[in-house]
């Protein structure tokens, strides 16, 4: 029998190092990871909500609000207040943002290449697609543990 990697491992190591790299890459341009992925989030969804931004990072509230003043007093983004809810803060890009975010794009480009080094495209889709199934398949299944968890595990 051949001594193959075992699957969790290999895609545990793997974020791992990707995240790794991402932050070591952010962090060339004075930014956290977690800064890059907000700056991403809104230039593809100008006027998200805090609170929004928040359930996709999958992080409390407080940290957004935090992440977002930071990139605040760098003039990269601006809080605007929703007219149908003075509560709410929709979250915009400024101008500032924009050559970071190609750097950043030019960066990430360059991770996905490195990643991908060797592989035919084809073999990148059919990557893709699998561990697209896999996650989904995560979800679905925490999900559904969830929505079981008496009372007492969810306390």
């Amino acid at each position: 029998m051949i001594d193959q990697p075992d699957l969790l491992f290999l895609l545990h190591d793997l974020a791992r190092q990707l995240r790794l790299e991402a932050d070591r890459r952010a962090g060339a341009h004075g930014l956290t990871r977690a800064q890059w992925v907000i700056l991403f989030r809104l230039d593809r969804q100008p006027g998200l909500s805090q609170k929004a931004l928040a359930e996709i990072l999958e992080v409390e509230p407080i940290t957004v609000a935090r992440l977002i003043d930071r990139l605040e007093e760098r003039g990269m983004v601006e809080r605007r207040s929703d007219p149908g809810d003075r509560r709410v803060w929709r979250l915009h890009l400024r101008p500032p943002a924009r050559p970071v975010l190609d750097a950043l794009h030019g960066e990430r480009a360059a991770m996905l290449a490195n990643t991908t080094l060797g592989l035919d495209p084809e073999t990148v889709v059919v990557v893709a697609d699998a561990l697209a199934r896999m996650k989904d398949n995560v979800v679905t299944g925490l999900r559904a543990r969830e929505r079981h968890a008496s009372p007492q595990e969810t306390a």
